[in-house]
């Protein structure tokens, strides 16, 4: 009996015990199987911009996760742009699965050196509080160039408590509890 209880005994079961305990909360909230869009199934997050005057086209930027490089947007003040936001997994595009959980999903848009002006528009991304996640919206380029060296930052949250698509600070959008489930970074010019 008292070897059951001998101090190499204990010391192999506390670091047991410790290993365990760091591996479970290192953990998101639920399992990867139990998110709908896990974070390391996202590569990549493509904003298409689109000047609002007729015959113009959009533009695509890719903003590739982990491998460096940041696109550059280029704005004008005074003009408005329909910006919308694409996802992909390598190839497979992910933004439907993004709509298919729309009430766990919401985009935040933070220009912190810019004063642009964000309005969600419709589309199929409509959550069950009235809010959308913002994968469709309209700039108002009030300002691109507030400070040196402006950006966007884009974070899309999973899980959120609640959100709010006003602004908050120089960001549209903010939220309370939830996940980033993926984040990229827009240089901005004009």
């Amino acid at each position: 009996m008292n070897n059951l209880f001998n101090t190499k005994n204990i010391i192999k079961l506390l670091a047991v015990l410790f290993i365990t305990i760091t591996v479970v909360s290192c953990q998101r909230d639920g399992s990867a199987e139990e998110d709908d869009l896990p974070q390391e199934e996202l590569t990549n997050i493509i904003l298409l911009v689109k000047e609002d005057v007729p015959g113009s086209t959009a533009i695509e930027y890719n903003y590739s996760i982990g491998a460096g490089g940041i696109p550059t947007i280029p704005l004008t003040n005074g003009k408005t742009y329909t910006v919308e936001a694409k996802f992909r997994n390598g190839n497979d595009d992910a933004t439907q699965e993004i709509i298919d959980a729309k009430d766990e999903h919401f985009l935040i848009f933070d220009f912190p050196k810019s004063n642009i002006n964000i309005t969600r528009l419709d589309g199929n991304d409509l959550r069950n509080d009235g809010k959308r996640v913002g994968l469709r919206t309209r700039w108002e380029v009030v300002n691109v160039i507030n400070s040196p060296s402006p950006f966007l930052k884009l974070d899309l949250i999973h899980a959120p408590q609640s959100v709010n698509d006003a602004k908050a600070g120089t960001a549209w959008g903010s939220v309370v509890g939830g996940e980033t489930d993926a984040e990229a970074t827009f240089n901005l010019t004009n």
